[in-house]
């Protein structure tokens, strides 16, 4: 992209995931965006290493312990017999690869398709683009 600003990533992706980061040079913008009290939606397309028990969503969706405490409440879609989406509102270290290993699942393969209303689409690891007018709107006027 050949940028000059200095560049802040909003949140995260262990090496292990792949999947949608944004990129801003507005450093104030950073912190509003992940703190958890403002409730900002980031979705994820999961796999696990088996076939998902019928009391996995219900589970996931109640809240897992991990890290001395327990996950809030999120949205889990089952898709497939080993692959799931899940909406998460906050963003403890390796909070999905942690839930999953409580319930006695392996992540396999874990891609971040969504932040708020930013979508990755078919972009391809690597690609890059600008976010749209409507897009920074979003961002900037969220709470």
């Amino acid at each position: 992209m050949g940028l000059d600003d200095r560049i802040f990533p909003v949140g995260r992706l262990d090496k292990n995931s792949s999947g949608l980061i944004l990129l801003t040079n507005d450093g104030d913008i950073v912190n509003k965006l992940l703190r958890v009290e403002n409730g900002h939606e980031k979705e994820y397309a999961v796999r696990v290493n088996r076939k998902i028990e019928p009391d996995f969503k219900g589970k996931m969706e109640k809240g897992v312990k991990i890290l001395g405490t327990t996950t809030l409440p999120c949205t889990v879609n089952i898709t497939g017999t080993h692959t799931f989406n899940i909406i998460l509102k906050q963003g403890l270290n390796r909070q999905i690869r942690r839930m999953c290993d409580a319930l006695g699942y392996k992540v396999t393969k874990l891609k971040r398709i969504r932040f708020m209303d930013i979508t990755l689409g078919d972009m391809k690891p690597g690609q890059s683009r600008y976010l749209t007018g409507k897009e920074i709107k979003s961002l900037k006027s969220s709470d």
